[in-house]
């Protein structure tokens, strides 16, 4: 059963070499046969710092790994990502060295730890967004050297003599000075700030960083600043930092967009797909803020994103869907018992504009004019907000956009609506007509 504060984390990403999900953590691998180098980037370790998050889902859907390996996990602390907190639990970010057996977060911790001491990780990144813009000199209350905003973070200046990338000073000051090349805005410096944390910084010693540098693991924390004025500028410099040490350790990667703020603001609401039960998909990207009754089981429902950042929190009698820390729409559910279909009847006839097509089961309609869903024995159809005058089945009707009752769309342009398919009072699946 349900309770309020369970969520889902069963993700579905297209596009990638190589999906794990560990009992609490989810692990997107990008791999290559090519070499066991490997970096690790981990974002979310604190939920109210959606720089971090944001960036590694980018990470995750964006970009093609050609060479050697990337290895991602985009919401570490995924139930304080969905309360906008530093942690629900406490600071997951302090329980590295020591944590109690009843901690909530024990399970997670342990698990990333386990993943970073895997034998290929050769480097760990772990993202931030921190207050301020760090400053070596006292220059105010945003710059000045308490601040942690755009810094390249190390615990310590090297590792061990032969340790591959060991050198964490000269490859932090590498990463600054080429960061620093393509700012935004001039005082968006980047700098590095060595906490040298075995003497200094008792709090630190706690970190995960910390963890994986004692385990002679390369780690470091980059901290976009939390004063930039935008999500689009923190994701910006997340990403052109583990762009820059992706080509430090010669790690080939490839995107189809410019790394611009624009361009990045663009993918930031870009929300993707939910699949529900694999007979329902929903474009997130233009949703209303709330749905009515979805058809759905009365339990073991089986939600699947796009998005490695989406998930689902049943609040009260509805299932709440989010996007990282971002609350996309509501869904209020009406309980059916589901049909399994056979494989030749995973598919519907439809007339688009005058043109019959067959199409597979939950696949858009795209109408220019008029749909009509031919008719099929022992099968109802149901066009929800089709102002039709006392029909049990909508089949075989023409269709227009004027016969539809625009508060039972789907989108916020009230152009897409929801077509259902019953057989013998049971849920088959459901597609969608989209109005061009």
């Amino acid at each position: 059963m349900f309770t309020q504060h369970l969520f889902f984390k069963l993700i579905f990403i297209i596009s990638i070499s190589f999906f794990s999900l560990y009992a609490d953590v989810q692990l997107i691998k990008k791999q290559n046969n090519d070499s066991k180098t490997t970096l690790l980037v981990i974002g979310g370790i604190h939920g109210d710092e959606p720089g971090g998050y944001f960036s590694a889902e980018i990470l995750s859907t964006h970009y093609k790994i050609n060479s050697k390996n990337l290895w991602i996990v985009p919401n570490l602390n995924q139930e304080s990502i969905q309360k906008d907190s530093r942690g629900v639990n406490g600071d997951m970010n302090r329980k590295f060295s020591v944590i109690k057996n009843e901690d909530k977060d024990k399970k997670i911790v342990e698990e990333i730890k386990k993943i970073i001491l895997e034998k290929n990780v050769s480097l760990v990144l772990n993202l931030h967004d921190g207050n301020g813009f760090y400053r070596k000199a006292d220059k105010g209350s945003i710059f000045n050297p308490n601040a942690w905003g755009q810094t390249c973070v190390i615990d310590q200046c090297k590792l061990n003599p032969n340790q591959p990338f060991g050198d964490l000073s000269s490859i932090a000051v590498n990463i600054k000075e080429r960061i620093n090349k393509r700012l935004i805005k001039e005082h968006h410096t980047f700098d590095v700030k060595n906490t040298n944390t075995k003497f200094e910084d008792e709090a630190m010693q706690l970190s995960l960083t910390y963890f994986a540098v004692t385990n002679n693991k390369p780690a470091f924390a980059i901290e976009s600043s939390k004063n930039l004025p935008t999500l689009a500028q923190k994701v910006f410099y997340h990403l052109l930092a583990i762009e820059e040490f992706m080509n430090i350790m010669d790690i080939s990667f490839s995107r189809k967009f410019e790394l611009t703020e624009e361009n990045i603001d663009k993918l930031l609401k870009n929300y993707g797909n939910l699949s529900i039960n694999n007979n329902i998909s929903l474009d997130l990207t233009d949703i209303k803020k709330s749905l009515s009754y979805i058809p759905i089981k009365s339990s073991n429902n089986v939600f699947k994103f796009s998005n490695p950042l989406g998930s689902v929190v049943k609040e009260d009698e509805d299932f709440v869907v989010y996007i990282g820390n971002k609350k996309i729409t509501s869904l209020s559910p009406q309980y059916f018992e589901l049909v399994e279909l056979c494989k030749n009847e995973n598919k519907f006839d439809v007339i688009i504009d005058g043109k019959k097509v067959s199409l597979d089961k939950t696949s858009d309609i795209n109408v220019k004019d008029n749909f009509n869903i031919v008719k099929r024995n022992g099968y109802r159809v149901n066009i929800i907000g089709f102002k039709a005058k006392d029909s049990i089945d909508e089949s075989g009707v023409n269709v227009k956009l004027k016969d539809f009752d625009k508060r039972y769309s789907i989108d916020t342009n009230d152009k897409v609506y929801r077509v259902e398919f019953y057989k013998n009072d049971k849920f088959c699946f459901m597609s969608k007509v989209n109005f061009k």
